[in-house]
């Protein structure tokens, strides 16, 4: 039902008439397949990540930038990059493959992720 409404969403079908002699005329019509209409901006993206990375319980929000490293500079283990990476699906209102998930181990990366995703939010 979710994947329906996300399609749904997406489908854009305007009808195009053509006046002649007066009378109106339907020559064809046409459908469209849009991009997502809401995708946000890499500015909002990189915000957005920054603010759900210094709202982790763990994490000291004076030491988080786009650049920071999950483990490396923040000191967390891999149960807190899957937990931060969950925080983000729900913020973004979508679904990271576990494949891709498990490359998300910095702010830059996650950024970088969700700002190509077509259906970020």
């Amino acid at each position: 039902m979710a994947l329906r409404t996300a399609v749904l969403r997406h489908v854009r079908i305007p009808v195009q008439t053509l006046t002649l002699n007066g009378s109106k005329q339907q020559l064809w019509s046409l459908r469209f397949m849009s991009s997502h209409d809401d995708h946000i901006t890499k500015a909002e993206v990189i915000e957005r990540v920054l603010s759900v990375v210094k709202s982790f319980p763990k994490v000291d929000p004076a030491e988080v930038t786009p650049e920071v490293h999950f483990q490396k500079d923040l000191g967390l283990d891999s149960l807190d990059n899957v937990e931060i990476v969950m925080a983000l699906e729900e913020e973004f209102k979508l679904e990271i493959p576990d494949k891709e998930a498990d490359k998300i181990d910095s702010c830059n990366l996650a950024i970088e992720y969700i700002s190509n995703h077509p259906m970020a939010s």
